[in-house]
C-alpha cells in the first residue's frame, strides 16, 4: 500500500515494453494524420470538403491525447 493508502499494481515489465512501442507508432501515425490535415486546411477546398477535414483533425487531435495518456500510465509503472 502507498501513502494514500492506494495499493498500485505494476504491470509485467514485457507489457509495458510492448505498450510503450504501440503507442510511440500510435503516434508517429497519428502525426502523419495531423500534418496531412493541416496541408490540407491550408488549400482551398469547398465547404463540404472543410467540414470532413475538421472532422478528421478533431480525431486525430483526440486520439493524439490519448496515445499522451497512455504513456504517462506507462511512465507511471516505472
Amino acid at each position: 500500500m502507498s501513502e494514500t493508502g492506494t495499493s498500485k499494481s505494476k504491470m509485467p515489465d514485457e507489457a509495458v515494453r510492448r505498450l510503450r512501442t504501440l503507442a510511440h507508432d500510435l503516434s508517429n501515425a497519428l502525426e502523419t494524420i495531423l500534418q496531412a490535415s493541416y496541408l490540407l486546411h491550408q488549400t482551398r477546398i469547398d465547404e463540404k470538403t472543410r467540414k470532413w477535414a475538421d472532422l478528421i483533425d478533431i480525431g486525430a487531435k483526440d486520439a493524439a491525447r490519448l496515445s499522451i495518456q497512455i504513456r504517462d500510465i506507462l511512465k507511471a509503472q516505472r
